[in-house]
């Protein structure tokens, strides 16, 4: 028999646990680099920059270092959303089915 109770303490439930992943996805470190290693990135499943490391001899290169720390930015914050995708749905499977097509992003998850 369905109880909508059990079904209120179930969606508590996956948003504490939701809550949870959000908060561990600051201790998932992502690393890497553009450009042969001239410019690296560290950055965590949170989209935050943590440290941006550029290579001193492409400083006189203006418009290099622009375009590699963008490629960097780009490149880390794919990584990290993939890596956050991931983490989440481990949650999020236990409490939702998968049903193609169903866009949960407008939900934080």
């Amino acid at each position: 028999m369905f109880n909508i109770g059990d079904m209120f303490g179930k969606l508590q439930e996956m948003q504490d646990q939701v809550q949870k992943a959000k908060n561990s996805l600051n201790d998932v470190i992502i690393e890497t680099d553009v450009g042969g290693g001239m410019v690296k990135i560290k950055v965590n499943a949170n989209k935050r920059v943590l440290r941006l490391t550029i290579d001193p001899e492409i400083y006189d290169d203006k418009e290099m270092v622009e375009d590699l720390v963008c490629a960097a930015v780009n490149k880390a914050m794919e990584i990290a959303e993939d890596r956050a995708r991931e983490e989440m749905s481990k949650i999020t499977a236990e409490y939702m089915p998968n049903i193609p097509g169903l866009d949960l992003k407008q939900f934080g998850l």
